[in-house]
Order: C-alpha cells, then sequence, then structure tokens
C-alpha cells in the first residue's frame, strides 16, 4: 500500500503536479533539491523532538570519527614523516578526505538504501509520488547526527592550515576551498552511482561502501606510500585523486609521483562535473531497466 503524503510536505508535492513535465534542466533541479529539503526537513524536526538524544548522538559522533585521527598522531610518536609526509600535512589529506565523505553522506548517503527498497517493493512508492525518487532516497532517514564527521574534519583542517608550512599564493589559497566543494561532489556522484548499482544487483551495497569510506581511508595517506598503479587507477578510474591527492601536491609543495601535467591539479571542477554525469546517466539507466513490483 501506498505511503500517504500529508502536511507540509504533500502541499507543495500536489502544487507540483500541475506544472508540465517538460521543464528546463535549472527549473528541474531546483524542484529535485526542494523536494529533497522538504523531506530532509521532516525528519531534521523529527530528530530535534529529541535535543537531549541528538546531542547525545552528536558527541558520540564526534569522539568515533576523532579517534581515526588519533591512529595518525600515534603513529607519528615513532617517525617524523611517512611517505616524506609531515603531520601537519598528513592532517590536511586527512581532514579535506573526511569532510569531503561527511558532507556527501550527510547530503546523500541514504541512497545506499535503493536495495532494501527495490528487495520489498517500496521504491514503487516513491515512483509514483509526485517528487523525484532519487531527491527522496536521499533525504530518507536523514539523520544530523552525521554532522559529526564533518565537524571533527574542519577542526583538524583548522589545526593543520595553521601549522603547515606554505607560501600562501592566491591560487592555493582559492584551491582549498574548490577542493573541499569537489571532493563533496565526488563523493556524492560515487554515492549515487554506486547505488544505482543495486538495480541489477540488489547485494551491492558493499561494493560502494568500498570505494566511499575505502577511498577516503586511502586519501587520509600520501600517494608516495601507494603502488603508482594503485595511484593511477584513482586518478583514470574512480577519480577519487581529484579530492585532495592532486590539488594537495600544488598547495603543499610536494611533487607528483606519476608526473602528471601541472592542469591536473586544478582539474577537479571538471572531474567532478563528469562524475555528476556519469551518476546521473547510471541512475537514469536504472529507472530504465527497473521493472516494479506492482505494490
Amino acid at each position: 500500500m501506498a505511503e500517504p503524503l500529508t502536511g507540509t510536505l504533500a502541499e507543495p508535492l500536489v502544487e507540483h503536479l500541475a506544472e508540465p513535465l517538460t521543464e528546463p534542466l535549472g527549473a528541474r533541479t531546483r524542484w529535485a533539491v526542494r523536494s529533497w529539503w522538504l523531506c530532509a526537513g521532516m525528519w531534521m524536526r523529527s530528530t530535534m523532538a529529541y535535543r537531549a538524544s541528538f546531542a547525545l548522538t552528536l558527541g558520540a559522533s564526534l569522539v568515533t570519527h576523532s579517534l581515526d585521527f588519533v591512529v595518525l598522531v600515534l603513529m607519528f610518536r615513532h617517525t617524523d614523516q611517512l611517505g616524506g609526509w609531515t603531520l601537519p600535512e598528513l592532517a590536511f589529506l586527512y581532514a579535506t578526505a573526511t569532510f569531503a565523505l561527511g558532507i556527501a553522506n550527510l547530503l546523500v548517503g541514504s541512497v545506499d538504501g535503493l536495495g532494501a527498497r527495490i528487495v520489498n517493493g517500496t521504491l514503487d512508492t516513491m515512483l509514483i509520488r509526485p517528487a523525484p525518487a532519487l531527491s527522496q532516497l536521499c533525504a530518507e532517514r536523514f539523520s544530523l547526527r552525521r554532522l559529526g564527521r564533518p565537524i571533527q574534519a574542519l577542526a583538524v583542517l583548522v589545526w593543520s592550515l595553521a601549522t603547515l608550512d606554505v607560501t600562501w599564493t592566491w591560487d592555493r589559497v582559492l584551491l582549498v576551498p574548490a577542493l573541499l566543494v569537489c571532493g563533496c561532489v565526488i563523493f556524492g556522484a560515487i554515492y549515487v552511482g554506486g547505488a544505482t548499482v543495486q538495480f541489477w544487483w540488489g547485494e551491492a551495497k558493499e561494493i560502494q561502501n568500498s570505494v566511499t569510506y575505502g577511498g577516503a581511508t586511502l586519501l587520509h595517506y600520501p600517494p608516495t606510500i601507494f603502488a603508482k598503479e594503485l595511484v593511477a587507477g584513482v586518478v583514470f578510474g574512480v577519480p577519487l585523486a581529484f579530492v585532495n591527492w592532486l590539488p594537495a601536491l600544488h598547495i603543499l609543495g610536494r611533487p607528483d609521483p606519476l608526473g602528471l601535467p601541472t592542469a591536473f591539479q586544478y582539474a577537479s571542477p571538471l572531474a567532478a562535473a563528469l562524475c555528476v554525469a556519469v551518476a546521473g546517466l547510471a541512475w537514469r539507466a536504472g529507472l530504465r531497466a527497473y521493472r516494479g513490483t506492482g505494490s
């Protein structure tokens, strides 16, 4: 049975039924974002109804995610450098990768529940609602406690920027916010693109997790400690290197282990745009291949 839409979410969705289906891309994008916001807003209001519980879970999340950085700090009690990189430089890699993953997980991480919805037939309910199914999936069970990861990462980033021995030119200054934004977009696209595999293979959630969470862990460490084949794989395959490795080489004044052209260090926006395009095409292909249960 389809789940009823009520309250503040239902009204704008019903109004949107009267709008033409052949809208410009910008209008469709705005409606998708608005639909996500309306769905996420319901979960946020539900969370904030129990403020003490929210504060405790957020605090626990901050402590838990901080342990990852503690591991790096403990490593440097026994060495001054790792792969030629110092602790502040590794902190920069850790913070940028963790922040990008955290924001992407906050905004679209719930999309990995697609397989469960396909199995139990409830995806059909989303498809008949007058709102984009992808927006609904991404906002489903939106949890503010996921803020713990990016908040902790920002604290580490501030410390690393204050500690790094870097000559801050205008391009290096601009690259920091650019890589943070592009990193969030790249991880978000990987979340969506990985989830679409579940249209054909319902048990693919762990594959997606290995790329997102595993990829973020990979980016915590300098590329100089990995084989060149692996580094090339995250440049020309799954473009995780554009999240922080390549722009960080320029920011920190480090040589490129692959000897790539300098343009690659500024190419994160292009990589992010390509990731979004591929994820969008994969999502549309998955929807076309999907056969509903009729429920």
